[in-house]
C-alpha cells in the first residue's frame, strides 16, 4: 500500500518508515523537519516538507501520491511545555490535525492510524492499564491526544472513516543495526539522558524522588521498543478495510521497570557508572505506569521482540555510541 507518514523523519516515525519498507509498502512522507530528520530516512523514499496544517498542500500529495492510509506522528510531545504554552500543542496537535483529516476526507482517503498516549489516562485508578479505563488527562498534551481521538470517532461515525488509535507507553531504544535512534532538543527521556550523563556529555542525572511505594522507591515505567511499536501499526492495516472501523490499543510491554533499573541497564550497556543525584519528586508523577497490552496481542497478532529493559538499552547504546552528536 501507498502510506503516508507524517511525521516520518522523527523519532517513531522513521523507525516506522523502515518497518514499512520491510513489510513491502511504499511509504511517503511530509515532516517540516521542526523536530524530524531527513537523515533519518531512507534515500528511496520521498520527503515532502510540508506543514502538517497546509490543508491544501497535504491534499495535493494525497491525491499525487496516490495514498491508501495515513499515519499520524506529528504531534508535539513535551508535556512540561503543553502546560506552559497549552496554545502551541492545541493548535499543532488539534487543529492542524484536524484539518489533515479533512484534506483525507476530500481526497476520499479513510484509512487512518493516529499516534495516541497513555497520558489519555491520566492517573489511573488500578493497574495494569487496560483500553476501558476512563480518560481524565492531567496535563494539556494529554488532553489535545483525548480530543483527536474523540474528533476521530465523530468522523468515523459521521464519514465513514476507519482509524485505529495506539495509546503508547514509554517509546525507547533505536533500530537493531545502530543507524537511526532517539535525536532530540530538548532531550528528556530517560534512557538517552542516562547515556549521556554516563559517557559525560552532560551533567549526573536527576532522579526525581526515590520515596515512592515501589520495591525501589523510584517511579515504574512501562518502557516498549521503538520497532515494536512499529510493527504494532502495520499489522492493524487489515483492521481499517471495514468503512467506519474503530480501534483502541495500548502499546507496552506489561513489565515496569524503576528509574534505578534503568540506570543499572545503562551501566551494563556502556560499562560506565551513570552519575546521578535525588531530586524533589515531580508533581504529578504517578508511582507507576504500566500497560495491559493484550488486545493487541489478541487482535493483531502482536507479539514484543524486546520484552526486557537490557534489550532495549542496547539498542539505544548501538545508536547513541555510534553517532554521538545524532543527526548533527
Amino acid at each position: 500500500m501507498n502510506v503516508l507518514v507524517v511525521g516520518g523523519a522523527g523519532y517513531i516515525g522513521s523507525h516506522c518508515v523502515r518497518q514499512l519498507l520491510a513489510a513491502g509498502h511504499r511509504p511517503v512522507v511530509v515532516d517540516n523537519l521542526v523536530f524530524g530528520h531527513a537523515k533519518a530516512l531512507p534515500t528511496m523514499v520521498r520527503l515532502h516538507r510540508v506543514d502538517l496544517g497546509d490543508e491544501e498542500a497535504v491534499g495535493r500529495i494525497l491525491r499525487d501520491e496516490h495514498i491508501d492510509v495515513v499515519m499520524h506522528f506529528a504531534a508535539f510531545a513535551y508535556v512540561g511545555e503543553s502546560v506552559t504554552d497549552p496554545l502551541k500543542y492545541y493548535f499543532n496537535n488539534v487543529v492542524a490535525t484536524l484539518r489533515l483529516l479533512r484534506a483525507m476526507l476530500a481526497a476520499n482517503v479513510k484509512q487512518f492510524v493516529f499516534s495516541s498516549t497513555c497520558a489519555t489516562y491520566g492517573v489511573p485508578a488500578s493497574m495494569p492499564i487496560t483500553e476501558l479505563l476512563p480518560q481524565a488527562p492531567i496535563n494539556p498534551y494529554g488532553q489535545t491526544k483525548l480530543d483527536v481521538e474523540n474528533a476521530l470517532k465523530a468522523l468515523s461515525r459521521a464519514h465513514g472513516l476507519s482509524f485505529a488509535a495506539f495509546r503508547y507507553f514509554n517509546a525507547a531504544g533505536a533500530a537493531e543495526d545502530g543507524t537511526i535512534g532517539e535525536s532530540h532538543n530538548p532531550e528528556t527521556h530517560l534512557i538517552p539522558l542516562a547515556i549521556d550523563a554516563a559517557v559525560g556529555r552532560r551533567s549526573a542525572l536527576q532522579v526525581f524522588g526515590n520515596d515512592y511505594p515501589t520495591p525501589d522507591g523510584t517511579c515504574l515505567r512501562d518502557y516498549v521498543h521503538v520497532d515494536d511499536l512499529s510493527r504494532a501499526h502495520i499489522a492493524v492495516f487489515d483492521k481499517l478495510s471495514k468503512p467506519g472501523a474503530a480501534h483502541f490499543y495500548n502499546l507496552g510491554t506489561g513489565n515496569p521497570t524503576s528509574v534505578f533499573e534503568v540506570i543499572q541497564a545503562v551501566e551494563k550497556a556502556t560499562g560506565k557508572k551513570v552519575p546521578y543525584s535525588v531530586v524533589a519528586r515531580r508533581a504529578g508523577d504517578p508511582p507507576a505506569l504500566y500497560a495491559d497490552s493484550s488486545k493487541a496481542v489478541r487482535e493483531l497478532d502482536w507479539r514484543i521482540q524486546y520484552k526486557d529493559i537490557d534489550s532495549i538499552v542496547a539498542s539505544a547504546w548501538r545508536w547513541h555510541s555510534r553517532s554521538p552528536n545524532g543527526y548533527g
